[in-house]
């Protein structure tokens, strides 16, 4: 338990922050889940749509702190990467 007033101010902003930041997590998670169920059917016109409205949430979440860049951009270049090679 937080004793001071400032310390009960940060409790009440992490709790925010955390709630925010889950929801967004998620939206990408959900997004990204997309795109690999769309792979694994094999219809490569559904998976690059799914990975063109991914990207941008993908990108939103690093801007936003929730994922490192590095990470969204290799999240990104791999999934490209296997929707490119789908019936190659």
């Amino acid at each position: 338990m937080a004793n001071t007033t400032s310390a009960n101010k940060a409790v009440r902003k992490i709790a925010r922050r955390t709630a925010i930041n889950k929801t967004r997590r998620s939206r990408v998670r959900s997004f990204v889940r997309k795109v690999e169920e769309a792979i694994a059917s094999g219809d490569k016109t559904a998976a690059e749509a799914a990975l063109k409205a991914a990207q941008p949430e993908l990108m939103r979440a690093a801007t936003k702190g929730v994922l490192h860049k590095n990470t969204v951009a290799r999240k990104v270049s791999r999934l490209a990467r296997r929707v490119k090679t789908l019936n190659a």
